[in-house]
C-alpha cells in the first residue's frame, strides 16, 4: 500500500474515503492486463513539455493499433499498458489497487439488439421506428430482455423537477408505466428567455442524463427525449453512433443513482409526426413548454416495444500514477484526462474511431505533466495523474474513482481537467468552460496574464459541456474542478481561423475522422500544458484551498469538507 494511503486511512475523519467496496470475483475482475504495448522509448522524450513529445504520443494512442481504445477491448489492453509504460518511464509511484498501476472499475456491458424496434399506435395507426434512423433506445438494467406494452405517452416538457427554480414539470402528474417524452436542455433556452434558468446557459437539470434519472426517480416505465442539433448541440449522427454497439455502465450496487427500465432518443422528425397525430403542434409545445407553470400534456398515442441485449459483466481499469508529496503528501492535486473512445464498429471503409482529439490530446498531455513535475520540481502536496475509463458511456470511469478514491476527496485541493486539447496553434485566448465557478480561475488568471492570454467563457455555453466531462463528478462531490484549454482568437488567423479550425473538428467530433492530421499545430498545446503546470504547481506548492464562488450549487458541499477537517 503506497505511503500517502496509509496516512490518509490513520484518522477517523478520512475512513470514509479508504474504505473501498469489495472486490468482484477473480472470473469478473480479470487481473490488469498485459497485453504488449508499444515500447515507451520508441520516441526519445525530452523533460521540458515538448510539441514533438506530445505529437508522438497522441499518434501512439490515436493509432489503429489501439482499435479506438474501447473499454474491455483489445484496444483496452494496449493503452492502459502504454499509460503504465510512460508513468514507469517518467518515474511516477502506482496509485491504484494493490500496489499497481490499475484501479480496477467493475462494469456491465450492454449492447442492444439494434433489430428492435418503437411500434406506436398514433392516429389510428401503427407504424414501427427504426432503431438507428428514427430513434435509439437501450437499458442500464443489465437486464437481457425488457418489454413494454401499450405504455402511455405524456409530454413532460423539459422533464425538469427543480423546487429552488420554483419549476415542476411532473407536478400532479402519475406516470407510473407510462412513457414520458422530453425536450432536451433547459426551460428558457428554446425561447431565448434569459430570466428562467441561466438562460442560454445549460445547468445540469438540461442534461440528458438528469432528465433519464429524474423520470426513473418519477417511476416512468420509459422515457424518450426529442433529438434537436440546437439543444443538443450535436447532429443525430453523433447520438446515433454513441448509443450504437456496446454500452458501458457501472453495476447497479456501485451507483447510486435511479434507473429506467428503458430509455432513448427519437428524431426531431418523428416527434413532429408523432404531436401532429395527436392534434399538437410540436412548435408550440416548444413554447408552452418555456413557460413557468407549464402543465404536461398527455398524447394520444402508445408505444410498444421488446428490447433484447447481450449483457456481460466485465471491468476496465482506470490507471493512476502519482509524485509524493514532501510535506503534506496526504493532500492531493489531480490532474484528469480520460483514455477511453468508441473502438470499433462494424460496417464498410474506415470503423475505427481513434479519438486523437477525444481525448489522446488530454492523456498525452497529463503524461507531460507528469514528466514536467518529475524532473523540475518537488511538490509539498502530492500530485495525482489520472487516466480514466468510461467517460464516452457517463463519466464512468471518473464516478468510481470518486466513489472509491485513492487519495480522500476532502483533502483533494483541486482537479485539472485535460480533455480534447486544440490542435489550431497557439490563442490568445483561453476557454475556461463553465467560466465562473471557482477560486481556481483566479489562479489560472495570474498565469495566464503571463502568457499574455484572457479568459472567455465556452462559445455555447448552451452546450452545458462543464457537465460532459470526467471534472464534473468531482464538482458534484464538492472538489474544485477547473476545465480549460487553448481558445479561437488564434495568433495566427485570428477569430476566423479559430472558426473555421472548430468547424472542422466538429464534422469529426465522434467520427472515424477523429484521427491524427499532419496540417495539425502542437505548438498551441504545448502552451496550454505549460499554463496548467502552473497552475497545478501553485497548488501543490501554495498551501492554498481555493473554493467555489458564492452561489454555486457545489459550494456547501466543500464548505462542510472544510469544516470537518478543521
Amino acid at each position: 500500500m503506497r505511503h500517502s494511503l496509509i496516512l490518509l486511512c490513520s484518522g477517523s475523519l478520512l475512513l470514509a474515503a479508504c474504505n473501498r467496496a469489495p472486490a468482484p470475483e477473480a472470473a469478473d475482475t480479470p487481473a490488469p492486463p498485459v497485453a504488449e504495448a508499444p515500447a515507451p522509448d520508441a520516441h526519445t522524450f525530452k523533460p521540458e513539455i515538448d510539441a514533438d513529445d506530445v505529437r508522438a504520443l497522441v499518434t501512439t494512442l490515436a493509432s489503429d493499433e489501439f482499435e479506438g481504445r474501447a473499454p474491455g477491448s483489445a484496444g483496452e489492453e494496449k493503452t492502459v499498458e502504454y499509460i503504465k509504460a510512460q508513468y514507469e518511464r517518467i518515474g511516477l509511484e502506482p496509485g491504484g489497487d494493490n500496489g499497481t498501476y490499475f484501479q480496477t472499475v467493475p462494469m456491465v456491458e450492454t449492447t442492444a439488439d439494434e433489430a428492435t424496434v418503437l411500434r406506436l399506435d398514433s392516429g389510428g395507426a401503427t407504424r414501427e421506428l427504426k432503431f438507428g434512423s428514427d430513434m435509439v433506445i437501450g437499458t442500464r438494467t443489465g437486464k437481457t430482455q425488457v418489454a413494454v406494452a401499450d405504455s402511455e405517452l405524456v409530454f413532460v416538457g423539459y422533464g425538469v423537477n427543480a423546487p429552488e427554480q420554483d419549476w415542476n414539470d411532473y407536478a400532479g402528474l402519475d406516470v407510473k408505466g407510462k412513457t414520458v417524452v422530453i425536450l432536451v436542455n433547459d426551460p428558457g433556452f428554446h425561447a431565448g428567455d434569459e430570466s428562467l434558468f441561466e438562460g442560454n446557459r445549460m445547468t445540469y437539470y438540461g442534461r440528458w442524463t438528469y432528465k433519464f434519472e429524474e423520470a426513473a426517480r418519477q417511476g416512468a416505465a420509459a422515457a424518450l427525449i426529442i433529438h434537436d442539433t440546437e439543444g443538443a448541440s450535436y447532429g443525430w449522427d453523433v447520438v446515433k453512433n454513441s448509443w450504437s454497439g456496446a454500452q458501458f455502465d457501472l453495476r447497479a450496487e456501485d451507483d447510486p443513482e435511479p434507473r429506467l427500465p428503458a430509455q432513448g432518443w427519437i428524431t426531431g422528425e418523428v416527434a413532429q409526426q408523432l404531436f401532429s397525430e395527436s392534434g399538437l403542434d410540436l412548435k408550440a409545445q416548444y413554447a408552452a413548454a418555456n413557460r413557468r407553470g407549464f402543465k404536461a400534456v398527455p398524447l394520444t398515442a402508445k408505444v410498444s416495444f421488446d428490447l433484447a441485449s447481450t449483457v456481460e459483466q466485465k471491468s476496465s481499469q482506470n490507471v493512476i500514477g502519482y509524485i509524493p508529496g514532501t510535506q503534506a503528501p496526504e493532500e492531493s492535486v489531480i490532474y484528469l484526462a480520460h483514455w477511453d473512445h468508441l473502438g470499433k464498429h462494424e460496417g464498410e471503409g474506415d470503423t475505427i474511431y481513434n479519438g486523437a482529439v477525444d481525448n489522446a490530446t488530454g492523456v498525452a498531455g497529463i503524461i507531460e505533466i507528469a514528466e514536467r513535475f518529475k524532473q523540475s520540481a518537488q511538490p509539498q502536496r502530492s500530485v495525482v495523474f489520472l487516466a480514466v475509463t468510461l467517460e464516452e458511456s457517463g463519466l464512468l470511469g471518473s464516478k468510481f474513482y470518486v466513489a472509491q478514491p485513492g487519495f480522500a476527496l476532502e483533502k483533494t485541493v483541486g482537479v485539472i481537467n485535460l480533455d480534447a486539447m486544440s490542435v489550431a496553434g497557439r490563442s490568445r485566448d483561453v476557454v475556461v468552460t463553465g467560466k465562473g465557478n471557482s477560486a481556481l480561475e483566479d489562479i489560472l488568471k495570474a498565469h495566464a496574464d503571463k502568457q499574455q492570454r484572457t479568459l472567455v467563457e465556452e462559445g455555447n455555453p448552451a452546450g452545458g459541456f462543464y457537465f460532459r466531462s470526467d471534472h464534473f463528478n468531482f464538482a458534484k462531490a464538492g472538489v474544485p474542478a477547473l476545465y480549460a484549454k487553448g481558445g479561437s482568437d488564434l495568433l495566427e488567423g485570428g477569430a476566423e481561423a479559430g472558426k473555421t479550425a472548430n468547424d472542422e473538428y466538429a464534422s469529426r467530433y465522434h467520427q472515424p475522422g477523429d484521427e491524427i492530421h499532419a496540417g495539425w499545430k502542437f505548438d498551441g498545446i504545448v502552451e496550454d500544458l505549460e499554463l496548467l503546470f502552473s497552475v497545478g504547481l501553485d497548488l501543490a506548492d501554495g498551501g492554498q484551498w481555493p473554493n467555489w464562488y458564492d452561489g454555486n450549487p457545489f459550494k456547501a458541499a466543500r464548505d462542510a469538507q472544510r469544516a470537518a477537517l478543521e
